[in-house]
């Protein structure tokens, strides 16, 4: 069987889409969804998306890891699968979809074929504070740490080593380190399911953005985040110490081709 699929990446996290409308794929195909994710034998991916339908909602997006297992909320597949949805004439400029964490709205703005998509992430309520670190969850865990210098930082080894401790190794958990210059953040990412560092991760840049403002003691306003796949930014407002509500991630979403592939 032939099945069409999309290509799509934001800030360089990248993803296999495919419209599931029809229920052409199974989402317990683990097996196959590795083989899409696959570098070097199939389409190849950080992760693999389905656009499905749902009652009350313009869609449901499922989000797979390249390991094949359905994970948690990713931020930047959840811009690019509006993107994709947008391109097949599902939405307009406005959303409201639902994932695994729950309902979003997001918008998309069409600057001459060249999108940006803003999400509305879920409400943050706990953050674990400690020596150097925060630990919070923005659609998925992270783990949020801040070093001196992100350039030549080892982030695949520093990263495998806390997502693998006694703490995390059974659950697992992303990694991110965070250099703050003024109000720009550099970001890297270790990501879970991946196993490896991946160029951009859309919960991480929320979870370090938010982190920072706890650092940098700034309760309300907007942060730009660069990745080592493009920039981002993330507005956000803090309550108290650890309520953040209104929290959106805002950046490109771009589709890099499409085609057909025999399963």
């Amino acid at each position: 069987m032939q099945i069409e699929f999309a290509k799509y990446q934001g800030t360089g996290n990248d993803f296999v889409l495919i419209d599931n409308r029809q229920n052409i794929i199974s989402p317990q195909n683990i097996q196959l969804i590795q083989h899409l994710c696959d570098r070097k034998f199939g389409i190849g991916a950080d992760g693999l998306m389905l656009l499905e339908n749902e009652n009350s909602y313009d869609f449901r997006m499922r989000y797979f890891n390249s390991d094949g297992k359905e994970a948690s909320m990713c931020g930047n597949g959840g811009r690019c699968i509006v993107a994709f949805a947008y391109h097949l004439g599902i939405i307009k400029e406005q959303t409201h979809f639902i994932a695994v964490d729950g309902e979003h709205d997001a918008n998309v703005l069409d600057q001459d074929g060249k999108l940006w998509v803003s999400l509305k992430m879920q409400d943050v309520q706990e953050v674990e504070t400690g020596k150097n670190y925060f630990y919070l969850n923005t659609g998925s865990p992270h783990y949020v740490t801040f070093i001196e210098q992100s350039e030549g930082f080892d982030t695949y080894t520093e990263g495998k080593n806390i997502r693998y401790n006694e703490r995390f190794k059974k659950e697992g958990t992303n990694v991110n380190f965070v250099q703050i210059e003024n109000d720009l953040l550099r970001v890297s990412t270790y990501e879970r399911g991946v196993e490896d560092e991946t160029l951009s991760c859309g919960t991480g840049v929320v979870a370090s953005a938010l982190s920072s403002s706890l650092l940098m003691d700034k309760p309300t306003g907007k942060l730009q985040v660069k990745t080592k796949g493009g920039d981002l930014q993330v507005r956000y407002h803090r309550s108290d110490q650890d309520n953040f509500t209104n929290i959106w991630l805002e950046g490109p979403a771009t589709k890099v081709f499409k085609g057909n592939i025999q399963i």
